[in-house]
């Protein structure tokens, strides 16, 4: 049974079958074995972003197409959802319509990419990416109209994800059953539906010809596959599981804005996310994901704690100041990298599989 619900790709190490697991427990008791808004709000943000990351890992470590305009197909959800929200009022009829709308012009604009594009050089069709994605990035700022320009749009969703909606009075194990807390788990079975799905993609015979062309292209389409069929699939099924990702984010947050979805620096995470990950590897998506946003939500109160404690070394104190969390995240991600060359995933598979086996 687990061998079919995982597309028959297992962990294929201990310690890596261990580590999901805990994650997956993790995320789905989060509401209740970290109590507060700051740590459901991390969790949340882990959840869209294994999504996010694992489409992303669709296109780049399965097909070995390098895109920047990933974060353009996740602004478009998050717009879709919070236009349709703006304009047509907090009802589930509106959220329907607002993420059909955005799979609609997602799927155009993949498709259109895909077709006048995947023909050229890699490093020409990241350029071209990256200058659609920054073409929308500024109509998505400019249109305030629709988009609520660089104030961005906050909206209501329907009232059973309200957070003044209260299913119980009574709390559950110490934790209030409100509108935020079904809102999360309504995010967390997406994200598992979502990832599974894209973990029989990847190891389906469809899958398995993506992988072929990553490899050796020439040889792929020399015993008859057509790669730019292959590489536009997966370019547009790629753009719809972000989009998806982008209405989680937007129906969470009740606001979207161009830094909010669009930014350049989200695909910057993004790639750190499934470098640290593991290329390749649909969990890598999950364990880099939540290694990064964990990493990123909670380095500032680590390094306030560590700073207070040597206070007695000015110098020291001062490399430790919660101002300097960025240079301390470069930090951890220069020694993941060195330490896990091929990701979390791909070190721990490795260290599994026996010497003989390994390759060279």
């Amino acid at each position: 049974m687990l061998n079919r619900l995982l597309s028959a790709d297992l962990p294929r190490s201990r310690v890596l079958a261990m580590v999901l697991v805990a994650l997956l427990l993790a995320l789905a008791f989060a509401p209740f074995l970290f109590p507060g808004v700051k740590a459901l709000n991390v969790a949340a943000k882990v959840l869209v972003f294994i999504v996010l990351v694992a489409s992303f890992d669709l296109l780049l470590g399965y097909t070995g197409i390098v895109s920047f305009a990933h974060t353009m197909f996740f602004g478009i959800g998050a717009y879709g959802i919070a236009i349709a929200s703006t304009r047509l009022g907090p009802t589930w009829g509106a959220l329907g319509i607002g993420l059909a709308g955005a799979l609609a012009v997602s799927l155009v604009l993949a498709l259109l990419i895909g077709l006048f594009s995947l023909r050229v050089r890699a490093i020409f069709f990241a350029m071209i990416t990256l200058a659609v994605a920054s073409a929308f990035l500024t109509l998505a700022s400019q249109l305030s109209e629709f988009t609520g320009g660089e104030d961005g749009l906050t909206f209501r969703v329907p009232e059973w994800l309200s957070p003044s909606f209260e299913l119980s009075e009574t709390p559950w194990m110490g934790v209030t059953i409100d509108g935020r807390l079904l809102c999360y788990y309504l995010l967390f079975v997406v994200a598992l539906v979502l990832l599974l799905t894209l973990l029989r993609i990847v190891n389906s015979p469809f899958g398995r010809v993506l992988q072929a062309i990553r490899e050796n292209e020439f040889r792929a389409e020399a015993i008859g596959y057509r790669v730019v069929v292959y590489r536009t699939i997966s370019s547009v099924l790629s753009a719809l599981f972000a989009c998806l990702a982008g209405a989680m984010l937007a129906l969470w947050l009740r606001y979207n804005g161009p830094d909010t979805s669009m930014s350049f620096e989200i695909m910057m995470d993004v790639l750190l996310i499934v470098v640290i990950g593991g290329m390749g590897t649909i969990y890598g998506a999950a364990i880099g994901a939540a290694m990064f946003m964990v990493a990123q939500g909670y380095l500032q109160d680590l390094l306030r704690l560590a700073s207070t404690a040597a206070s007695g070394l000015p110098w020291l104190s001062a490399l430790l100041s919660p101002d300097r969390w960025l240079l301390w995240l470069g930090v951890l991600f220069v020694l993941s990298v060195y330490y896990f060359p091929t990701g979390v995933v791909g070190r721990l598979r490795a260290r599994a599989t026996p010497p003989g086996l390994r390759k060279t």
